[in-house]
């Protein structure tokens, strides 16, 4: 008898082990020690309150894997939002990546330097920096991680979404370190945006403009990260989610982007919600607004980033 509980003990402990083992995600840090641009070398440690990340010591991204058998090659960068001020890394991160998953798409969580960082130089850079980072340690792991790197998205809610269309318009290397990582891409394939922001002049999100930009930026700051200023022929296909009783990110900030994406002749699938507030959620939103996510899983297929497989 005594033998036998011994067995069960071992195995509900293996199968515990086991489990824990499936559920824990891998932390890539994104620079090398010593090398993070943009850096005062202030030795920072990340803080997290109520499920936020009030400050990043260790900017990097959380890995979050489909089965291999789910795997469809594609993956996503997720950007939380936070107005800049914080990333909401669970409700804008961790949960869209475990969705991300259940289509067999890779997703990464990324963590993000704010831009009042006592450790930061120039704020509006050390977002970008990360991002840009970001999908290039991707592509440079793409094929361990069964990744193709032309499937490679970004995605982004609130101003995580500005940050995910700043990346999706960006040309320049905002901070490469000219290491073997730096010389893959780090532009997205496709873009996903949640109430993003998206504009720093006339309707912007005051919080995230001040905090970004600065109290009295520039008049040339303001029109570089007013990223509907910035769409070409060249930028990524956009899938754009948006409430109009959005009370904290005008609903104006999507139909500008959208505005600038068709006039490039750029594909763009806009879906306007009457009711859903701001950062639009995974779940449990109102009406027609829970249509979003079929919305957009469809969309990856239409667009060939999914390959679509019927439901059991």
């Amino acid at each position: 008898m005594l033998r036998s509980c011994v067995v069960v003990l071992v195995l509900g402990l293996s199968v515990g082990l086991s489990a824990q083992s499936a559920s824990a995600q891998e932390f890539i840090p994104l620079w090398p020690k010593g090398s993070m641009p943009n850096s005062r070398g202030i030795a920072l440690e990340d803080r997290i309150e109520n499920e936020r990340i009030r400050q990043v010591g260790t900017p990097g991204i959380h890995a979050f894997f489909p089965s291999s058998q789910e795997n469809t090659g594609a993956a996503v960068l997720i950007c939380p939002g936070g107005g800049y001020a914080w990333l909401a890394h669970v409700i804008s991160g961790t949960q869209l990546a475990k969705w991300f998953n259940s289509m067999g798409v890779s997703a990464f969580v990324l963590t993000y330097r704010l831009p009042e960082s006592p450790d930061v130089k120039e704020r509006h850079l050390a977002p970008l920096q990360d991002a840009q980072r970001a999908m290039r340690v991707i592509r440079s792991r793409a094929a361990t991680w069964g990744i193709n790197p032309d499937k490679l998205g970004v995605m982004g809610t609130s101003s995580g979404g500005h940050l995910a269309a700043v990346l999706g318009t960006s040309t320049a290397d905002a901070g490469g370190i000219d290491d073997q990582v730096d010389k893959r891409s780090f532009a997205p394939n496709f873009m996903i945006l949640v109430s993003p922001v998206i504009t720093m002049g006339e309707h912007a999100h005051a919080g995230s403009r001040t905090r970004l930009l600065g109290p009295n930026p520039p008049e040339q700051l303001v029109r570089a990260y007013s990223v509907e200023r910035q769409v070409t022929p060249a930028t990524p296909p956009a899938f754009v989610v948006h409430a109009s009783d959005d009370k904290a990110v005008d609903v104006r900030n999507s139909l500008l982007f959208v505005k600038a994406l068709v006039e490039n002749r750029v594909s763009a699938s806009l879906h306007l919600f009457p009711r859903g507030g701001h950062a639009i959620a995974l779940r449990n939103n109102p009406g027609s607004t829970e249509s979003w996510t079929t919305l957009c899983e469809m969309w990856l297929v239409e667009m060939g980033f999914v390959q679509w497989k019927p439901r059991p």
